[in-house]
């Protein structure tokens, strides 16, 4: 006998009972009643604690996402960008971050860890817009290798910033 014809009876063999067996899927996260426990903290000291937060919408490497309770436990790296915090009586929180990640886990915990975060309230429109201008004369050229290189880091959160203040 060929071994293509051993290997054959052995997928017969498998085959009905892997049918057998009903298939668990997961489906997407659904709005629950319960809430999220909530942790933004940066190096120095924490911004925002709370369990009475419904939703969370991200600026995630991958896209924007929202995290509700019962989320799918993932790690995300967070881009520079608005986090959005709705607290149960509806009230909105934004905090602009520079960056950083953010880990759902099991029990509908969230924790979002990043190096610098202010909230979106604390900044001024005109000083992003001449901070925009003085990068971009930097990034154009007007300095070394490693200036430029920071110009450009601190236009694409700049630029990002602007947006989440439009």
């Amino acid at each position: 006998m060929s071994s293509l014809r051993f290997a054959r009876a052995a997928v017969r063999a498998v085959r009905p009972a892997a049918i057998a067996r009903p298939i668990q899927r997961r489906g997407y996260a659904e709005a629950a009643p319960d809430k999220i426990k909530l942790s933004l903290a940066l190096p120095h000291q924490s911004i925002y604690k709370s369990q009475e937060v419904t939703q969370v919408n991200l600026a995630a490497e991958t896209g924007d996402m929202g995290v509700l309770a019962n989320h799918v436990p993932s790690i995300e790296q967070l881009k520079p960008g608005l986090v959005e915090i709705i607290e149960e009586g509806g009230n909105n929180q934004q905090f602009f971050l520079s960056g950083g990640f953010a880990v759902v886990q099991p029990g509908s915990q969230l924790s979002i860890n990043a190096v610098e975060g202010y909230a979106l309230e604390d900044f001024s429109a005109e000083a992003v817009r001449n901070q925009i201008a003085e990068a971009q004369k930097i990034a154009s050229g007007n300095g070394s290798e490693q200036d430029i290189a920071e110009a450009k880091i601190e236009l694409e959160v700049l630029e990002s910033l602007q947006a989440a203040l439009k």
